[in-house]
């Protein structure tokens, strides 16, 4: 499975000094599965992206989960990346750890929620 077949991705470039706003909707639960680092302390998504990040870059990311109507509104930070040509065919992008806020703490718990007893899996993942 591509990264690119579960994931809608855009990235609008930033000002000087301004996070970066990524766009991006997850329709499907083992694409949301396969995104999700619950290993990170308040959570984080990787992002499948070919744009170069450095760690600890601020990215702000507009979410939509399944069929939801409204977006998720986090600014997290870069906390993984995935270079091009990574080991085992892993998708080129970056993991971002949400923040320790009320956003955070509900796109967390939202995601959650929506996996229940499949963050138990030990399935393979665009992280681990």
């Amino acid at each position: 499975m591509s990264a690119d077949s579960h994931f809608d991705t855009t990235a609008a470039p930033s000002l000087p000094g301004r996070p970066t706003v990524v766009s991006l909707a997850i329709r499907e639960k083992a694409a949301l599965y396969a995104a999700y680092m619950p290993f990170l302390k308040h959570g984080g998504l990787f992002i499948a992206t070919r744009q170069q990040y450095k760690l600890g870059d601020e990215l702000f990311l507009l979410l939509t989960l399944m069929d939801e109507p409204d977006k998720y509104q986090v600014a997290g930070r870069v906390a993984w990346i995935t270079p091009a040509g990574a080991h085992h065919d892993k998708a080129q992008g970056v993991g971002i750890h949400f923040p320790d806020d009320e956003g955070g703490q509900k796109l967390r718990q939202r995601i959650e929620d929506i996996l229940g007893p499949a963050l138990r899996s030990a399935r393979a993942t665009h992280t681990l």
